[in-house]
């Protein structure tokens, strides 16, 4: 009796676990420079939501069950809490942007731990370096150009294309790519106030998007499991250095402390929530 009540308890914290990950992963999807794709290999969620949306007819009564929490959590993130966090990113950007550093740093562990689970090579390690360079070179290259553009059903369908890839291709903020084109406040304002001229486009862009790319994406993780983990790893160190706030830093000693500070609670909060799941896991099993 006692053992099914621990059971019951662990079910419950795990659901909850869940919602909470989708929560930070739907924020993640909208804060600029964050990628939902990293946060979805962060909490090692990001495989069985590319096995559902590469074959969802195979895995849907397998997969949707566990992955109902997190469709929720995000949803809540990303139309709801997302609001709030957005404040906090515009009085307070470089702490906020610390804050997902640190989260994303303190998770490097378990990345190395789940990236190793089929062995690793020297091809591993070569592909992690190619990955990371591959993906300073295209955000440094975005990050200096200066194209403005007038957002229309085409280019709101290319946004739905960058927020479906940022979610395929960790590391990859559609934010990132939208900013230079000034396409990314149109975009989020459409979604927030559920404009139908931009949430149809975007998610006709995202749906394409998804059909065409998450089989090869899948297939890939299934035949070159190694080489492709530490690619992601290393689109995830690339992409998550080119997010750090350095000029903040060197603005006065208080908001150089603050900024540290919000590292460290973030690495600490990841690595509890690391040390939490894996509890958690062990428990149910």
């Amino acid at each position: 009796m006692e053992k099914d009540s621990v059971k019951s308890v662990s079910s419950i914290l795990r659901v909850l676990f869940r919602v909470i990950q989708g929560a930070v992963i739907g924020l993640g999807a909208v804060l600029p420079g964050i990628s939902g794709g990293v946060l979805c290999v962060v909490f090692g969620i990001y495989k069985p939501i590319m096995e559902l949306l590469s074959h969802p007819l195979k895995n849907f009564k397998t997969h949707v069950p566990k992955l109902l929490p997190v469709i929720v959590g995000l949803g809540v993130g990303f139309m709801g809490i997302a609001n709030l966090l957005s404040f906090f990113l515009e009085k307070y950007p470089a702490p906020s942007v610390c804050l997902f550093v640190g989260l994303i740093v303190g998770m490097m562990p378990s990345l190395f731990r789940e990236a190793g689970e089929k062995g690793r090579s020297q091809g591993s390690f070569i592909s992690m370096g190619i990955a990371m360079v591959a993906v300073f070179a295209l955000l440094l290259g975005l990050q200096f150009s200066s194209v403005q553009i007038t957002p229309n059903f085409v280019w709101y369908l290319f946004c739905g294309f960058c927020l479906a890839l940022s979610v395929i291709a960790p590391g990859m903020s559609f934010s990132t790519l939208l900013m230079p084109l000034g396409l990314y406040t149109p975009f989020v304002d459409g979604i927030g106030h559920l404009n139908m001229g931009v949430l149809l486009p975007g998610g006709l862009g995202a749906l394409i998007t998804v059909i065409l790319l998450a089989k090869a994406v899948n297939a890939l993780f299934e035949r070159y499991y190694s080489l492709a983990f530490h690619a992601i790893i290393g689109i995830v160190i690339a992409a998550t250095a080119m997010i750090i706030p350095f000029q903040s830093f060197a603005i006065s000693v208080g908001q150089c402390v603050v900024n540290v500070l919000c590292l460290a609670v973030g690495i600490i909060a990841a690595l509890l929530l690391d040390r939490f799941n894996r509890n958690v896991t062990k428990t149910s099993e």
